[in-house]
């Protein structure tokens, strides 16, 4: 831990966009070379890993993904929030008219769950997807992507590795 009390990432990626098999295959055999051990690089496209298996999803997965998770924190919370609020309102005898207090706890649910999943949705559409749907776009396009994952001085030093050769010379 650090002094603001966060923890730290612990794992830092990368990714490098190589427009043919040759050139991101020997970027891969360079930094292996120069100590960059495999299980820290993942070369995606035709012929290697699918963008689906590093954790690349499509958009609409992530949004997906995000939607459900939000719906669910947002529709929790909104249930304690009704439950406190029937709670107080049965205690302290506030009148809240036309509005049974019984119902308080399930409507704050299902309106929490509601603007969670737009929102989850929305973040993940527009956040991580947008990232994910460019690099997937290179791979549908026959390019190919270089990834470094792991601690940050890995992912550093492999990044200056290939910074000293062109693509070109690739």
């Amino acid at each position: 831990m650090n002094k603001t009390g966060l923890v730290r990432r612990q794992s830092h990626l990368a990714v490098l966009v190589f427009p043919d098999e040759t050139s991101v295959f020997q970027a891969y055999r360079l930094l292996h070379y120069h100590g960059v051990s495999p299980e820290h690089l993942a070369i995606v496209g035709e012929g290697y890993s699918n963008p689906e298996h590093v954790g690349l999803l499509k958009p609409m997965q992530l949004a997906t993904r995000k939607a459900k998770a939000f719906s669910i924190l947002a529709g929790t919370i909104g249930a304690i929030a009704g439950f406190a609020l029937f709670l107080v309102s049965t205690l302290h005898s506030i009148g809240l008219s036309g509005i049974q207090p019984i119902l308080l706890a399930p409507a704050f649910a299902v309106v929490g769950g509601f603007t969670g999943a737009v929102i989850g949705g929305l973040f993940g559409l527009f956040g991580e997807g947008t990232t994910a749907s460019i690099y997937r776009h290179h791979v549908d396009r026959g390019q190919y992507l270089l990834m470094i994952e792991g601690p940050d001085r890995i992912v550093r030093w492999g990044q200056e590795v290939l910074s000293h050769y062109a693509t070109s010379r690739l």
